[in-house]
């Protein structure tokens, strides 16, 4: 269970509380809700909001920005003096209550990280670009690598890998990546360019000695 202001959130069957009675959602706002509570406290950028509720598609700041006042609606967000969902003009939202997270009420979590070298790189929930661009959630900094190469999503239901039309392209066990995004298993070497990574999950959780994203040499 994961509590926000006055609401209850439950993940496992998609419903939102108000002092014990339920709150309606649309699918597209109750995602919204999703990202924003798994961003909180940061500001999510509108990057980020578009690529997780519209992946692969073009669609204009507008759409997000009525997606967000029916949110507001929704949740009865009407104070602007003290905003639910804070606006960062010209960067993204923000949920601006405390998040509170009843773990025990929640299914162990699935870790996943890339391996290079003997570096392992954290896979956060929600979606990881990879490549030499200065906002890639992981940065590989090598000459094969596109700025924007790859993305990573990562889910209850497991990881999916898409190439970002990357100059090099990008592979699976030697199986180039094209079009559609291809799930992910424990253990499946994957290539950006000529740069070797081998994926890894793991339901125990990552091992101990963990270096975050940092630039590969």
């Amino acid at each position: 269970m994961v509590r926000f202001s006055r609401f209850e959130f439950d993940p496992q069957t998609r419903r939102v509380k108000f002092g014990g009675e339920e709150i309606h959602l649309a699918p597209r706002a109750f995602d919204l809700l999703v990202a924003l509570l798994d961003g909180a406290p940061r500001v999510m950028s509108k990057r980020e909001l578009h690529e997780r509720l519209w992946p692969g598609g073009l669609v204009a700041d507008a759409t997000l920005a009525a997606l967000v006042k029916q949110l507001r609606a929704a949740l009865g967000d009407r104070d602007r003096a003290a905003p639910l969902i804070r606006t960062v003009h010209g960067v993204g939202y923000a949920l601006e209550a405390p998040v509170l997270r009843d773990e025990t009420s929640l299914p162990a979590r699935t870790a996943h990280w890339l391996t290079v070298g003997r570096r392992r790189l954290s896979l956060v929930a929600g979606d990881n670009l990879i490549g030499r661009d200065d906002a890639a959630e992981i940065r590989l900094d090598d000459p094969a690598v596109s700025r924007r190469h790859a993305r990573i999503v990562v889910s209850d239901a497991g990881a999916c890998i898409e190439d970002l039309g990357s100059k090099n392209g990008t592979s699976i066990d030697g199986r180039r990546v094209d079009g559609d995004p291809l799930p992910l298993r424990d253990g499946m070497k994957l290539a950006f360019g000529t740069l070797l990574v081998t994926y890894r999950e793991s339901g125990a959780g990552m091992p101990t000695v963990t270096q975050l994203a940092v630039p590969a040499r």
